[in-house]
């Protein structure tokens, strides 16, 4: 009976028909046990839930999204909470030849490419009640390779050593960091976060967004802020990061951008904002503004050091944003547990 009052929410956007098979669907989906299939379904659900029933239920077009976001809406979010957009890819393992999609992805679950579906998750975090809550869901395929594969580009060197010659390649321009043309995995992905905020419309005021370290790049950098969002992601372990260059100004060309280069066995001890210590493992949290030669303006980082006081072993990670105002007591700290 909870969960036929809860779907009472979105009588509005579907038909009463529609209401009733989801009832059943939905209880027999949480009674069941191992893979959830149409014939598995029929086989728990209640009176009215036979194998053509659920045919028919899952041959209609449904919504789901805005499902989802009225769900979320008058059941799950409160006045004087914060959210932040969250996304993550998720693979679910697929037997069989015939199905959509059907290739080998990554799964960090198998640590190894297996065969299966992939799909790209958004939602919405509650940053005050440490809970997610799926708004949308899309399957992702791979690109289909050309069959025409491009010639490859040849470099000139010299004749003598049989090596390129130094310095910049004559011809060569600046890259503009800014304008950069998407790959179609982030094309897609940049479309759900729009339909995704049309959806949620001007009453929920998103800022952040906050992907895994596989969006720790420019290119994702780009399609969020595109998006008019900001990004919170993480960055590889040995990623070049330079800090400002705070030295005398040069009387000739442009003004230098790039310092001293980020040591992170010897990081600055005025960028130190946290320490702990839990047994034998002290953690130091270092916070700091750096310049990446890969994105166009300053990263806002957020350096995590754990350190083993009895072996002397130590490990880091590095998390960024794309805001610069963002304090560490704030936003930061919240988001840490979704990167």
């Amino acid at each position: 009976m909870d969960i036929i009052a809860l779907l009472q929410s979105v009588d509005k956007s579907i038909d009463q028909t529609t209401l009733r098979q989801l009832g059943v669907i939905v209880t027999a989906m949480l009674s069941m046990t191992g893979r959830v299939t149409m014939l598995g379904l029929s086989r728990w659900a209640d009176k009215g839930g036979s194998y053509r029933t659920i045919q028919r239920f899952y041959n209609q077009t449904i919504n789901w999204s805005k499902l989802n976001w009225l769900l979320i809406q008058q059941r799950l979010l409160k006045e004087d909470d914060t959210l932040l957009l969250g996304g993550d890819e998720t693979i679910v393992t697929k037997a069989g030849q015939s199905t959509y999609g059907l290739d080998r992805f990554f799964s960090s679950l198998f640590g190894k490419p297996v065969r299966g579906l992939s799909f790209f998750a958004l939602s919405l975090i509650s940053v005050k009640r440490r809970v997610s809550s799926v708004v949308m869901m899309e399957q992702l395929t791979k690109e289909p390779s050309s069959t025409v594969h491009a010639e490859p580009k040849t470099v000139k060197s010299n004749k003598a050593t049989g090596k390129r010659k130094r310095g910049r390649p004559k011809g060569s321009k600046n890259k503009n960091h800014r304008d950069v043309e998407l790959p179609a995995y982030l094309q897609h992905i940049q479309k759900l976060i729009q339909e995704l905020l049309a959806l949620l419309g001007p009453q929920i005021s998103l800022v952040y967004c906050v992907l895994d370290g596989a969006f720790g790049h420019n290119n994702a950098l780009q399609m969020v802020r595109r998006c008019e969002l900001h990004l919170i992601s993480k960055l590889r372990c040995n990623a070049a990061l330079y800090l400002p260059y705070a030295g005398p100004k040069q009387k000739r060309g442009a003004p230098r951008k790039y310092g001293q280069r980020l040591d992170y066995n010897q990081l600055p001890a005025t960028a130190l904002v946290e320490s702990s210590l839990n047994g034998q493992i002290r953690t130091d949290v270092y916070h700091l503004h750096v310049w990446h030669k890969k994105f166009p303006d300053l990263l806002n980082v957020v350096i995590i050091v754990k350190f083993n006081l009895t072996t002397n072993k130590r490990a880091h990670i590095i998390l960024f944003s794309s805001d610069l105002s963002l304090s560490f007591e704030g936003w930061i700290r919240e988001g840490l547990d979704y990167v």
